[in-house]
């Protein structure tokens, strides 16, 4: 009997947590378990979550944030663990309608594939899209290109099709694919973690990836991950999380990839960080974030 195991990770997600479980207990697809992996919120997420006295939540708390990755697979493999035929990994700031799951897991019935994505658009602006599928761009460092982002969304993006990435904010994925690709990299904290485990299973070539827009998903971008920052006069940059994250998260994405290529733009991301910094109006020309980009770039080769 197929069960899905539905796994989340909170970090203060108080205000997102709300919709996010109505829409998750109102699907038609009931035979599912919610596994909640808490990254130390300090906010009342947990709270809110409790007052459900749902059967079907089980909370995991983590008393330090360990990051996305090794959440994921502590809920992974509880899901796993609890027997779940099929894992759905799935953000909480998103909001969808009450058959996200009957679509998804109709998707991946045969045999033909063993993950699936919906549309993803963005929340704030729900007729443009966020996700329409996705390929590795080997040119840009091999990373994961959105079809269809910015774009409207219109006929050009409603057909099924196989594709190579998905982002983790809504994948539904067969226990098989794990016993064969693995979880996740923990070495990522956050960013790159569905970039290197998407990758790994695009090379594997034993799972194929689909893509079907028959299910639309609205993502609130950007609202827990802080990627960006303000400043008094309004102007917004890159936060130096991100950027530290990102580097090097990056070259150690490229050296695991590894051969000649992937190492030649390895040493190429050196000068194009730096180059950003000199030339990019969303990141802060000053010294201390001259020395964050290139401890990051280092701190990718001791990874």
């Amino acid at each position: 009997m197929e069960k899905i195991g539905v796994v989340t990770v909170t970090y203060n997600s108080s205000d997102v947590i709300d919709e996010f479980l109505e829409d998750l207990f109102k699907q038609k697809f009931s035979n599912f378990l919610l596994y909640v992996v808490d990254n130390a919120s300090t906010d009342n997420s947990l709270e809110k979550i409790n007052k459900l006295k749902e059967s079907r939540i089980k909370i995991i708390k983590n008393t330090i944030n360990k990051g996305v990755a090794n959440a994921n697979n502590t809920g992974i493999a509880s899901a796993l663990k609890d027997n779940c035929s099929h894992v759905l990994l799935l953000n909480n700031d998103v909001e969808f309608s009450d058959d996200l799951f009957d679509i998804l897991l109709n998707s991946i019935s045969s045999k033909k594939y063993s993950l699936v994505s919906p549309k993803i658009n963005f929340f704030d602006n729900k007729d443009v899209i966020w996700y329409a599928g996705g390929v590795f761009n080997k040119y840009n460092g091999f990373l994961p290109t959105h079809i269809g982002l910015n774009y409207k969304d219109e006929v050009d993006f409603n057909e099924k099709a196989t594709t190579e990435y998905a982002s983790t904010c809504c994948l539904l994925i067969k226990k098989e694919v794990f016993e064969d690709v693995g979880l996740m990299d923990e070495k990522y904290f956050v960013y790159f973690d569905d970039t290197d485990f998407l990758y790994r299973v695009f090379k594997d070539k034993r799972h194929k990836l689909l893509y079907n827009p028959s299910a639309t998903l609205f993502h609130k971008v950007g609202s827990l991950s802080k990627s960006f920052m303000k400043k008094q006069n309004n102007k917004t940059y890159r936060s130096d999380f991100f950027l530290s994250q990102n580097i090097k998260n990056h070259i150690y994405f490229l050296r695991k990839i590894g051969g000649p290529f992937a190492f030649v733009f390895s040493l190429f991301l050196f000068f194009k960080n730096n180059a950003r910094f000199l030339l990019s109006t969303r990141i802060k020309l000053n010294l201390s974030t001259f020395i964050l980009i290139n401890k990051a770039y280092l701190a990718g080769w001791r990874l």
